[in-house]
């Protein structure tokens, strides 16, 4: 019998996507390429709810990061993997104008409860975390392909969309650019990381400082991630590889081995919300993207929102329906 949603991609999207719709009991089936090229392969899946030159909250924090962390935890139990990890961000001021902004935003309270233990440096956040996306989606793989419910393949997902009940395009960079969205204001940005050898961390912290350093283990950490607006490229670039060095060395204050380097692209919205719902015009093919650096956080919702739509005929939230773009 022919599954009733076909989730095109296994990403991050896709992977909680497909998990809502077993745990709701909706037949479906995985199809995708493999992860050779995924963008969720080359992220960090830190989760952290201060970022920015400006400092900003991430939004709905308070309600996202406690659904986020249950929903991996839920996974967890049930692959029987470890994929979330808390952690602290030591948030180091780059600038006097990053000091001047903390203190502003600090005595309105804009950053509680995350941001705490302010001094002339920096100061911590706490409830940060990291998700081990490449364990997270190498064991929902395995489960699925062993039920019968993951096939590797490339497929055009508005072309299946006649065969099943919904369609719905997880393929992030490949989906936003091959026009089944075309009205959505679609960006990029590729962003590269490097892999360090080095000993001595804190295990559970992060530092951050214009870029984020993130201890793997007691013998690797990772230093990223630029920035790079319009580049499609997934090819380690020197200037990236000088940049990031240069960040570590900083953090550090001292020198760092380089063992590994790692690009991907990212897919934004202007305004900073990823998409999901139904195509204006053929109401069979969905979409879940634009998760942009963000993804750890908000995927769970997407995928929640997703499946009580299928179920339900709840309605998505104006925030993440492509309709906003529909003028």
């Amino acid at each position: 019998m022919r599954p009733d949603i076909l989730v095109v991609g296994q990403g991050l999207a896709g992977t909680l996507l497909a998990w809502e719709l077993e745990r709701a009991g909706v037949p479906f089936l995985v199809v995708d390429r493999g992860h050779a090229t995924a963008a969720t392969m080359a992220a960090a899946g830190i989760i952290n709810p201060v970022t920015g030159r400006r400092l900003v909250k991430s939004w709905r924090a308070d309600v996202l990061l406690p659904q986020a962390r249950a929903k991996y935890r839920e996974l967890e139990a049930m692959l029987g993997i470890e994929v979330w990890r808390d952690m602290r961000v030591r948030r180091l001021f780059a600038d006097e104008r990053e000091r001047q902004v903390f203190a502003a935003k600090d005595v309105t309270g804009e950053l509680a409860p995350y941001a705490v233990q302010a001094d002339d440096a920096g100061f911590w956040i706490e409830g940060a975390a990291r998700i081990e996306l490449a364990v997270l989606l190498g064991a929902a793989r395995e489960r699925w392909h062993k039920q019968g419910k993951l096939r590797v393949a490339a497929v055009e997902a508005a072309a299946e969309a006649k065969n099943y009940q919904m369609v719905i395009d997880c393929t992030g960079v490949a989906g936003a650019r091959e026009g089944r969205f075309a009205h959505v204001p679609w960006e990029f940005s590729k962003g590269e990381m490097l892999e360090l050898s080095v000993t001595g961390l804190t295990a559970g912290v992060i530092l951050n400082r214009r870029h984020w350093l993130l201890p793997i283990n007691t013998e690797t950490a990772w230093v990223g991630a630029t920035h790079e607006p319009g580049h499609f490229d997934t090819i380690p670039s020197d200037s990236a590889r000088a940049a990031l060095e240069a960040s570590a060395r900083a953090l550090l204050a001292r020198g760092v081995e380089i063992t590994g380097h790692r690009a991907g692209v990212r897919v934004n919205l202007p305004d900073k919300h990823a998409v999901a719902g139904r195509h204006p015009a053929n109401p069979r093919l969905g979409v879940c993207n634009g998760l942009g650096a963000k993804g750890g956080l908000v995927a769970p919702e997407l995928a929640r929102q997703w499946v009580c739509h299928l179920t339900r005929g709840d309605p998505f939230e104006a925030e993440f329906s492509p309709a906003r773009f529909a003028r």
